[in-house]
C-alpha cells in the first residue's frame, strides 16, 4: 500500500483529536448558511469537520477545500467520498491537492456508497469490497506532479470491509452503529489503524420526541440492505428493524438526553476502542444544529 507506507497515523490521530462533528445537512446548505456555522464549530473547540457526498449535494473534495479554507486548524474529513463520483486518479490527484495547499489538515474518506445511488448515477454497482480495493490500487498507482501523501480511511461495517481498511487504508469511519460494533471493528483493524466512529444524538430530556426524531433519521439507513445485515450481526430482529425501528434499536444507534447523557455515549465509544467520535446532532435546521453543538462543547471538548 502506497499511501500507507508514507501517513504518519499517530499524528493523524493526534491531529483528529478524540471529539469532531458530522453534519450531513452541511451538503445542502448554501454557503453563506453553512460557513458562520463551521467557523463556530472550530471556534467551539472541536477537533474536526466530516460531512457526506450526496447525489444532490456538493461535491465532496471542492467542499473540503471550501471549508478548509473557511477555518484555521479543525481538519476536515469526508465521510465519505463516493467512489463512484470520480475514478481514483481524479480522487488521488483532489487529495494530494488538498493535502498540499492546508497540509496536515484533509482526510480523505471512501465509501462504496447504496446501490440505489449508484445506480441512479447510471453506474453499475459492484461487489463492494472488491471494487474498493481495485479504487485503492488504482489510487496508489497513479502519479502526482506534487506528490503528498494523505491519510484516507474507509467507510466500513462489516469484517471484510474492515479488513481492507487496515490492509489498504490507515482506517475505518464507521455510521449508524453502536460501541458493541466498535469493539468488535478494533479488533479486526488492530490498535494501529485509526477507527472514527460517528454517532448520531438528540439532544432533549423528552424521551418520546427524541425517538420520533431519531426514527425519522433512521429510515433511509433501515430500508438499505446494508445496514440491515450488519444491525443483524449486532443481534437485531428484523421486528427490530421493521415499522420505523423498535425502541431498543432507536436507543440503541441514537441516543438522546441532556449532554451528560450524549458525553456518555461518546465515552462508551471511546472505551470500546474508538480513536475518535465525531457527533452529528439531530435537529431541524444547520442553525438549530450548531447550538445544540455549543451545548455539548463543555462536556464533549474539555
Amino acid at each position: 500500500m502506497a499511501e500507507g507506507r508514507s501517513v504518519d497515523v499517530a499524528a493523524v490521530k493526534h491531529r483528529l483529536g478524540r471529539v469532531g462533528v458530522w453534519l450531513a445537512s452541511a451538503s445542502d446548505a448554501p454557503a453563506a448558511v453553512e460557513r458562520p456555522v463551521v467557523v463556530a464549530i472550530e471556534q467551539l473547540g472541536y477537533c474536526a469537520f466530516w460531512f457526506a457526498e450526496t447525489p444532490r449535494g456538493k461535491e465532496a473534495l471542492t467542499h473540503a477545500a471550501t471549508v478548509l479554507s473557511w477555518t484555521e486548524r479543525m481538519l476536515v474529513a469526508t465521510g465519505i467520498a463516493n467512489i463512484y463520483a470520480r475514478d481514483a486518479v481524479a480522487a488521488a490527484n483532489g487529495a494530494a491537492t488538498l493535502g498540499d495547499a492546508w497540509p496536515g489538515r484533509f482526510v480523505l474518506g471512501l465509501g462504496v456508497s447504496h446501490a440505489p445511488a449508484v445506480t441512479a448515477r447510471g453506474h453499475d454497482y459492484g461487489r463492494p469490497v472488491a471494487t474498493m480495493r481495485s479504487y485503492l490500487d488504482a489510487m496508489d498507482s497513479a502519479e502526482h506532479t506534487v506528490p503528498v501523501a494523505v491519510p484516507r480511511l474507509l467507510g466500513a461495517l462489516r469484517p471484510r470491509m474492515l479488513e481492507l481498511s487496515r490492509t489498504h487504508a490507515q482506517g475505518a469511519h464507521t455510521y449508524f452503529t453502536t460501541p458493541e460494533h466498535t469493539a468488535r471493528a478494533r479488533e479486526v483493524l488492530g490498535e494501529d489503524a485509526i477507527l472514527a466512529v460517528e454517532q448520531a444524538v438528540v439532544v432533549g430530556t423528552d424521551a418520546e420526541a427524541a425517538r420520533a426524531t431519531a426514527r425519522q433519521y433512521a429510515a433511509r439507513y433501515l430500508s438499505l440492505p446494508n445496514y440491515r445485515n450488519h444491525l443483524r450481526e449486532l443481534g437485531f430482529s428484523d421486528a427490530d428493524l421493521d415499522g420505523g425501528g423498535s425502541d431498543a434499536l432507536i436507543d440503541a444507534v441514537v441516543p438522546s438526553g441532556d449532554p451528560d447523557a450524549v458525553a456518555e455515549r461518546v465515552r462508551a465509544h471511546h472505551d470500546a476502542g474508538a480513536d475518535h467520535v465525531c457527533v452529528q446532532p439531530l435537529a431541524a435546521t444547520l442553525d438549530d444544529q450548531a447550538e445544540h453543538l455549543r451545548l455539548l462543547a463543555p462536556v464533549l471538548t474539555t
